[in-house]
């Protein structure tokens, strides 16, 4: 594998040990000691968490580490709190309510978590695995209330009946006339739950190096069950509407100044054209019988068009986040947040127009399991849909199928598609200012099996006469120092990432000034962009593989996700590029056969092959704006799901 920065000739060296982390204790080149962790965590003490930034570029300097938990069988999140100390985890108290059968739950930790999961200690048989969130802005603060407080939540208004459109997403204008209904301008936004707790990264709040709070009186109380952010209730939103109404129209522009919306001063935003293509009294559609006509809006008599929205805003930070790999918290506490918003017998459809291209694939990541439980422990009837991702060309996924290289094996050759070694070249450009991580999965790997326990890493920096020495199964090394770590390579026996197996995780220092994503290479991968040069060949050894690409959030059970097609299909291939495909072209190939490769769904989200994307709403009501993607395709799909609940269809 070839790693590190172009054009350094680094002498042959060797690794070192992973420091004691400052903020954990944790001595992390101790044996095992990633093996129910998460191993970015390591990897973010290594570095005294520079790779972590706020929305406004400032470094993480946390208090407190924002956290994913999943506890052991028969550990309920009340069984989590009796057994831990606030000074040290406070969990939000919505975990509370939805009964002793949820085994995950969001936290804030400090030092005492991890010592009290040692062995002896209140937490060690609780705790299965852990994952980190974003330890920046509030994240990286206490809870304004958490569980363990005396004081029950207090009381809110009724839950959400009916049926239900649940968006988590940003920039999300929630007096555009499209979530809006008759001449009065009734919202249709049930509640509206704000992540950010500061002004945010626009307008002239951007220029401080001291955001400004948010106001509570205008962008409305942080709710008493999460403990952060901002929450108004319909009643709210309503009145502020009807202040801000002249002469029958809302006057959007003083409305957001209102509510400290500054981020709504550009002209589009990425939830507004989601959540309006969702739940928009407009669909997108084909006129059957007119195909060769340019695509139309019809106007939509459907339940989606009429359904209750529960909004909740992602924070800043976490969409400024390039890695998408630390949303766990988040995501898993806005679906919290809707969930116990809606009422028992509520029809809930929820749109997660979000991800990242890390994880198992299998739905086995921390975030999609918990989704899952989540979920089914609410006892509602709801319907999660996240698109497939847009990395389709990015080459950032390889599949090899490695054979052990036994006695019996060796001077026998190897299997079809089989190999006792694989190279991977991974490309960092040299003007990449964020960190940048490969994972590799070995899926049935089983460290008592002799063959599988010699399993070796090798990493090559660029320009360096010799490699450094292998990593085996079960240890975790820094390079060059520990003092300036460039590269780690961390291969627990067992990983906190997923399962089955195990996955070695490589993290490599910036090269540079801003984010730019990596790329694998392989001389045999078609760049060339021919005819039939954008799509996966079975007869193709290359081991970079389009096939496998997918978001890895989107795998979960009972989630449905999303790809891409073009409105008007070419002869040649009626796929949107960037989307994973039907048929997968790799579907006979062994390697990772048992993850998710192919999209549940499809929906258009290109016009054709020259015209990418979709119109759907700006930010403010008059505009139509396009954006391209399987962001795109998704709510399509959610709406379709929402309508199908009551029968009901454009």
């Amino acid at each position: 594998m070839k790693a590190g920065r172009p054009g350094a000739r680094p002498a042959p060296g060797h690794w070192v040990d992973l420091p004691r982390g400052r903020f954990t204790g944790i001595d992390w080149s101790a044996p095992d000691a990633l093996n129910h962790s998460d191993p970015y965590l390591a990897w973010a003490e290594s570095t005294d968490f520079s790779g972590f930034r706020d929305a406004y570029g400032r470094p993480a300097r946390p208090d407190w580490l924002p956290l994913l938990i999943e506890l052991a069988p028969g550990c309920s999140v009340a069984d989590l709190v009796a057994a831990a100390d606030p000074a040290w985890l406070q969990v939000p108290k919505v975990y509370l309510s939805f009964g002793t059968t949820l085994r995950f739950c969001t936290a804030r930790a400090r030092r005492g978590f991890f010592q009290a999961l040692q062995a002896g200690r209140a937490l060690h048989d609780r705790v299965l695995r852990y994952d980190l969130g974003l330890p920046v802005g509030h994240h990286a603060r206490p809870l304004a209330s958490h569980a363990a407080d005396a004081h029950p939540p207090a009381g809110r208004p009724a839950p959400v009946r009916g049926h239900v459109l649940v968006l988590i997403d940003n920039g999300l204008a929630l007096a555009h006339a499209d979530f809006l209904d008759g001449p009065k301008h009734r919202t249709r936004v049930a509640a509206f739950w704000r992540q950010d707790e500061t002004q945010g990264p626009h307008g002239r709040a951007a220029v401080s190096p001291h955001p400004k709070p948010l106001d509570p009186s205008r962008a409305g109380p942080a709710p008493e069950d999460l403990g952060y952010g901002h929450e108004l209730s319909q009643a709210a939103i309503q009145s502020a509407i009807t202040a801000h109404t002249r002469q029958g129209h809302v006057d959007e522009d003083a409305l957001y100044r209102h509510w400290q919306m500054w981020e709504l001063n550009h002209a589009v935003h990425h939830g507004t054209h989601v959540s309006s293509l969702a739940a928009g009294p407009q669909v997108y559609t084909r006129t059957i019988g007119t195909e060769d006509s340019p695509p139309d809006w019809k106007p939509a008599h459907d339940d989606a068009s009429r359904a209750s929205l529960l909004v909740a805003q992602l924070d800043w930070a976490s969409v400024a986040d390039s890695s998408g790999g630390a949303l766990s918290v988040s995501v898993m506490d806005a679906l919290a947040w809707a969930l116990s918003r809606c009422a028992a017998d509520a029809q809930v459809t929820v749109n997660i127009s979000w991800g990242a291209l890390a994880g198992p694939h299998n739905g086995s990541s921390m975030l999609e399991a918990g989704m899952a439980q989540l979920i089914a422990a609410s006892g509602r009837s709801c319907q999660l849909v996240i698109p497939a991702g847009n990395a389709y060309q990015a080459r950032t996924h390889a599949n090899a199928l490695l054979t052990p290289l036994t006695k019996k094996a060796k001077g026998q050759g190897v299997p079809q598609h089989g190999c006792h070694e694989a190279t991977l070249h991974w490309r960092l450009p040299p003007d990449d200012h964020s960190q940048s991580f490969l994972e590799l999965w070995f899926e049935d790997l089983d460290p008592r099996t002799p063959e599988l326990r010699s399993l070796e890493i090798e990493l090559t920096p660029p320009g360096a006469r010799a490699p450094l020495p292998r990593i085996r199964l079960g240890q975790s090394r820094l390079w060059p120092s520990a003092a300036a770590p460039q590269v780690a390579v961390l291969f627990p026996k067992t990983s906190a990432l997923g399962h089955p197996g195990s996955c070695a995780l490589i993290a490599l220092a910036p090269t540079a000034r801003w984010a730019r994503q990596s790329w694998l290479e392989d001389r045999h991968y078609d760049t060339e962009g021919g005819l039939g040069g954008f799509i996966d060949h079975a007869d193709n050894p290359s081991l970079v593989r389009r096939s496998g690409t997918f978001n890895d959030i989107a795998t979960g059970d009972g989630t449905v996700s999303v790809g891409g097609v073009r409105y008007f299909g070419s002869a040649m291939d009626p796929m949107a590029r960037y989307s994973p495909r039907s048929p997968d072209p790799d579907a006979g190939r062994p390697e990772r056969a048992h993850v998710q490769k192919v999209p549940d769904r499809f929906a258009v989200s290109d016009d054709h092959a020259t015209l990418w994307g979709v119109r759907s709403a700006g930010t403010r009501s008059a505009a139509r704006v396009r954006l391209v993607g399987t962001s795109m395709a998704a709510p399509q799909v959610a709406r379709d799901l929402a309508n199908r609940k009551n029968g009901s269809g454009p």
